[in-house]
This record gives structure tokens, C-alpha cells and sequence, in this order.
């Protein structure tokens, strides 16, 4: 993709065109009021409030600032600054108007928004209450059903619905289907009418079929809403009375084949269809006090390399469709990830530490997501410590130099107890877990090892890589692999891996994942949604959808 359609994740409040973010005490509100104009690609109108990924990237952006710059804020309010719509979900212009590609990485980033709602409800404390102030269709009921509580005004029109089957011939592509049967325990048989329903559900049948939580007449409906919020917010482990940190902008120089950042770095062969991602270790002294990682911020190196490796893994995953192969690198000193590793375990339970380590392990599992072949290379100078092992359990394969005659040069792997137990991936398991299944005598001698410097030879016999060539073979095996993997089918691998990385545990988040992409990537290449007389295109035109009636 050319530099001038390129995506760029980064934003601020000053640049929305979407969202509106306002606070009052303990009680943030996050107003969807879309700029119909707006749309980050032209051909389209953003009508009804609908959403295309520049109004998504605006909600992560937004979800951020509230994090890190708001810490006194213990519930959101998600709501419409229109009246009678909320959101009437994914700009279906948009869709089809959109490559495959292209809905596939915008349904995958959504989903990811979604589910860091969850993440923070869950491990943050930050609760979420979805205000639908009008009519809820689609996406904007699948962002509804991301919060902790729902809310439809009661005035005799307004509805919630998931409608993709009946109007547009696909599915609901951001867990929809998935949300209303595992988190919302709707009834399989009254989730099937609801979601072959064009009209939706409103007032006590939307709360008695538990698609909502309650319901409010207009003339109380804010008040509903704020309770019920205060509520939430009474259970909340974030803190009060403190100053939040500013989200100071990624400092970034992106060149033809180069992303390079002060911590990450990136380097794309072309030819060879790779990136490598080169990670680095701390430089400077970092702070261990509270104190002085509040006064550092967004440059404390945890937080200033974890933002630094997202805006890196969205960047190539949205602008680099054919770069197949991520290589994984680290350099620097490896003392210091673990002098990081022990200040964040020192602090864990303050809130500006948990909120860093809630973007590590949201960025890790953006990894673990990310349609790419992963492979990590432990090599002299490398760093792969702590947090940043993770990078190399991450990986689909993990090849650590091996130097028996030079034990000064060769590299060492070290793990810490940031590896157990603070970065799930979205299955709930540590890449710990899964790597071994949970087998207890394996993750014993793991947890054994803390604190030590593995050298090649122990790293392999424990099970923490793949394989540890010799610098005689390292540079052909290394090449051997690469090229191997580069000239496979990429539609296979990203099956492969899929199913590969997720082995044993499921919970409602792989579910999510692995529908969207056994499902939805099916459904949303079929004659019946994106051909010529297929839902998705003559959607809008007056013309009538003529449907393949063959069942596959």
C-alpha cells in the first residue's frame, strides 16, 4: 500500500471527528456524534452514526486517554450526543466498498477495542456502562454489549438488533453472536429470532430476553444511567484524588522500509517478504521510586516501549499486507529489563504501574493475534529478559545461538515473575501455560529457573526454544527457515497459526477471534454478500438481493 492511503494510528482529542470525551468526578462520558463526511477512506457516507476504522481508532485513542490521563475516572458512559440513534454500527458503504483485507484488519482492530473494554473492567477496574439513548443496531450494539451494564431508553422506538443476516447476508463481526449467548446468557432459541429480526427488541421484552439491563422512560433516563454508573463505580479499584499522566504524542521516523521509534525499530526486506522488530532494552537509569515514575510518564521506558511496539504491530499489520514474516529481535542489557521487571512487580498495585502493565499485556495479545509468522532470534546482544521473553513465547518458533566456546558472548535468556502470571494471552494462559499445557512438572522447572542466565543448551532443554544452532550453522538454518516459511501459502499459515497459538483453553475471546475468522472471512467472500447481486452490494440501491439458495 503507498504511503499516501497508509493508516496512521495515532491521534489526539484536539483531531477527533467523532468523539467527544467529557468528565464530571468519578464519571467519564464518551459521546459518539460521527461526522458523516468524515470517513477515513472516500466513497462513503458515515450515516446513523455509523463507524468505518477512523471512528475506531478515535475509541482507542479516546479509551487510552482515560487510562493513563484520567485515573479518577472509575466508570464510562457510552452514549450518543444524537437523539433517537446510538449507533447504528458499521458504515455498510464502507463494507462494500472495502477489499477483503481491508474488512478483515478493520473487524480484527475492532474487536480488539472491544475486547480492552473488557480487559479493563476486568483487570483494572475500569467499568463501563453503554447509554443507548436511540436506536441500537449492529456494531453499535456489539460495542454496547462490550460494557458492564446496559441501558436502552424506554420511549416506545427505540431497539437493540443485530440485523446482519437478514439485510446485509453476513454476520455480525465483532462478537455479536458470541457476547449474546456467553456473556448475556440470551436464550439460543430467542437469540435465533432476535438475530434473523430486522426490527430488533425494545423496552421490558429487551431486558426480559437479557439484552439489556434495564430500561429508562426519557424523562429519568439520565439519572437511570448515572446511578447505575455511580454503582458500578462504588466497585472500582481505581484510585481518587490523584493527577493523571499525559499521553504525549509516539515519537516516529517512518521511511520506505524502515519504522524507526527511540525504543523499537523496524526493518522491512521487501524481496524477502520480512520485517524484523528490533526491541530495546532500557539505556538510561529508570526510576524504581513512585515518584520518579510518575515525574518520567510516558517516557518511564515500560510505557514508552510498549506504545511504541503497538502503534509498530498496527502500523505493519494494516499498511504491510505482503510482509508475511515478522522476525522478533531484542538488544541491550539485560539487567536492566529485569531492574524494570522488579519495579514494575514493586508497584503493581499502583495505578499508573497496573494501567502500564494492562497496555503490555494488551499489546502482547495483539501479537498473538496478528496474522503473521512470528520467529524470535536470540542472538549475541540480545536481551530477551523478563517482559521481553515474551516476545520469543509470542513466537511460532524461537531460535537462540548457541556458543559453548564463548560463554562471555553468548546470549542468555532470563525469565522473571512478570512471566507468570501478568500477561495472559486473551485464552487466560500465560504463553507459559500454553506452551507446555500446563504440565506441572515443565512449568515447575520454568518457574525454577527465574532469576538465572540461560544459555543456550538450558534454554533448549526446558523447553523455552525451539532449537539452539551453533555459530557454524546458525546464519543456513536461520536462512533455511526464513525462506521455507516465505515461500508457503499465507492463507494456510495464518490458519496454521491460528489454531497453533490457541491450543487447549477457550474462552469467550477465541470464540470471538476464531469465528471471525472461520466465519466471517467465509461469509464475507461469498457470492451471497459481496457479488454483483449479493446483500452487501446492492444494499441501499433499491435493487433486490438475488441469493445462491445452496447450502455449503
Amino acid at each position: 500500500m503507498s504511503t499516501d492511503l497508509s493508516v496512521d494510528y495515532q491521534t489526539d482529542p484536539s483531531l477527533y471527528k467523532h468523539i467527544s470525551l467529557s468528565f464530571e468526578g468519578e464519571i467519564a462520558t464518551l459521546a459518539i456524534n460521527i461526522n458523516e463526511d468524515a470517513g477515513i477512506r472516500p466513497g462513503y457516507k458515515l450515516k446513523l452514526n455509523s463507524y468505518d476504522l477512523g471512528v475506531d481508532i478515535e475509541l482507542h485513542d479516546a479509551l487510552q486517554r482515560i487510562r493513563f490521563e484520567h485515573p479518577e475516572v472509575r466508570s464510562v458512559v457510552v452514549t450518543s450526543a444524537r437523539d433517537r440513534v446510538f449507533c447504528s454500527g458499521a458504515n455498510i458503504f464502507m463494507l462494500g466498498v472495502s477489499t477483503h483485507g481491508w474488512k478483515v484488519n478493520f473487524c480484527k482492530f475492532t474487536n480488539e477495542t472491544r475486547n480492552g473494554i473488557e480487559d479493563s473492567s476486568k483487570h483494572d477496574g475500569l467499568k463501563f456502562v453503554a447509554a443507548l439513548n436511540g436506536a441500537c443496531a449492529g456494531g453499535g450494539y456489539e460495542l454496547a454489549l462490550a460494557c458492564d451494564d446496559i441501558v436502552l431508553i424506554d420511549d416506545r422506538s427505540s431497539s437493540v438488533s443485530l440485523p446482519e443476516v437478514p439485510l446485509l447476508g453476513v454476520l455480525p463481526g465483532t462478537g455479536g453472536l458470541t457476547r449474546v449467548t456467553d456473556k448475556r446468557h440470551v436464550r439460543h432459541d430467542l437469540a435465533d429470532i432476535f438475530c434473523t429480526s430486522v426490527e430488533g427488541v425494545r423496552g421490558q421484552k429487551a431486558v426480559d430476553w437479557r439484552l439489556v439491563d434495564a430500561i429508562a422512560k426519557p424523562a429519568v433516563f439520565k439519572d437511570v444511567v448515572k446511578e447505575r454508573a455511580t454503582k458500578l463505580a462504588a466497585g472500582s479499584i481505581r484510585p481518587e484524588g490523584v493527577k493523571g499522566v499525559a499521553l504525549t504524542p509516539i515519537h516516529r521516523t517512518i521511511a520506505a522500509d524502515s519504522l524507526i521509534y527511540m525504543n523499537v525499530s523496524v526493518e522491512i526486506e521487501r524481496t524477502k517478504r520480512i520485517a524484523t522488530f528490533t526491541v530495546k532494552a532500557p539505556v538510561a537509569a529508570q526510576p524504581t521510586d513512585m515518584a520518579g515514575i510518575e515525574a518520567a510518564g510516558m517516557t518511564w521506558w515500560p510505557l514508552q516501549m510498549v506504545r511504541e511496539l503497538d502503534d509498530a504491530i498496527l502500523h505493519m499489520r494494516t499498511n504491510e499486507l505482503d510482509i508475511g514474516t515478522w522476525v522478533l529481535k531484542t538488544t541491550g542489557d539485560a539487567a536492566a529489563v529485569l531492574a524494570s521487571d522488579a519495579t514494575l512487580l514493586a508497584h503493581k498495585d499502583h495505578w499508573f504501574v497496573r494501567e502500564t502493565i494492562g497496555h503490555l499485556r494488551r499489546t502482547l495479545a495483539r501479537m498473538d493475534v496478528t496474522s503473521r509468522s512470528l520467529f524470535a532470534l536470540i542472538e549475541e546482544g540480545s536481551c530477551f529478559a523478563g517482559t521481553l521473553a515474551e516476545l520469543a513465547f509470542c513466537a511460532d518458533r524461537a531460535y537462540m545461538l548457541a556458543l559453548p566456546d564463548d560463554a562471555a558472548k553468548a546470549p542468555q535468556m532470563q525469565l522473571s515473575e512478570m512471566n507468570f502470571g501478568f500477561f495472559p494471552m486473551v485464552n487466560d494462559q500465560t504463553r507459559l501455560q500454553r506452551r507446555f499445557y500446563e504440565e506441572l512438572p515443565a512449568m515447575e522447572a520454568a518457574r525454577g529457573a527465574i532469576g538465572k542466565a540461560l544459555h543456550a543448551d538450558t534454554a533448549l532443554a526446558l523447553g523455552l526454544v525451539t532449537a539452539a544452532p551453533d555459530d557454524i550453522d546458525w546464519a543456513d538454518e536461520i536462512r533455511l527457515a526464513l525462506e521455507e516459511r516465505s515461500s508457503m501459502s499465507p492463507d494456510a499459515l495464518t490458519g496454521l497459526e491460528a489454531n497453533l497459538r490457541f491450543a487447549q483453553k477457550e474462552n469467550m475471546a477465541t470464540r470471538i477471534f476464531g469465528r471471525l475468522t472461520a466465519w466471517q472471512n467465509w461469509i464475507f467472500q461469498r457470492p451471497n454478500a459481496v457479488g454483483e447481486k449479493g446483500a452487501l452490494k446492492v444494499y441501499g440501491k433499491g435493487e433486490k438481493v438475488q441469493f445462491d439458495m445452496n447450502r455449503v
